[in-house]
């Protein structure tokens, strides 16, 4: 797991190929970046199920109860097949547009 810090984002990439093992390191090193907000990387797996995007939903539930942004990066994915609860975008651009979105809605109070 790769891991890089930008101002209060941290984007976080697999190292190993492994989507099982990526999650679980995650949900395992969550305490070292809960007060940051989440950019989880995973543009290396090409065939990814529906099953296994949502298997982030419970980390993604954990961080959003907390004020901040959790965003998974991913390519080829059906977003209909995919938890609504998740934000799931193509680019990094887009993830970034995404925390930058939520941060105005909290900053409303929304």
């Amino acid at each position: 797991m790769n891991i890089e810090q930008k101002e209060n984002i941290s984007y976080i990439t697999d190292t190993q190929n492994d989507l099982v093992a990526f999650v679980m390191k995650l949900t395992h090193e969550y305490k070292t970046f809960e007060n940051q907000q989440l950019i989880v990387d995973i543009l290396s797996f090409d065939e990814l199920t529906a099953k296994q995007i949502n298997s982030f939903l419970p980390l993604s539930k954990i961080h959003k109860k907390s004020k901040k942004s959790f965003v998974i990066v991913a390519k080829n994915i059906d977003l209909d097949a995919i938890s609504d609860k998740l934000s799931v975008v193509p680019t990094k651009i887009e993830a970034l547009d995404i925390i930058e979105m939520e941060n105005i809605e909290r900053d409303l109070g929304y």
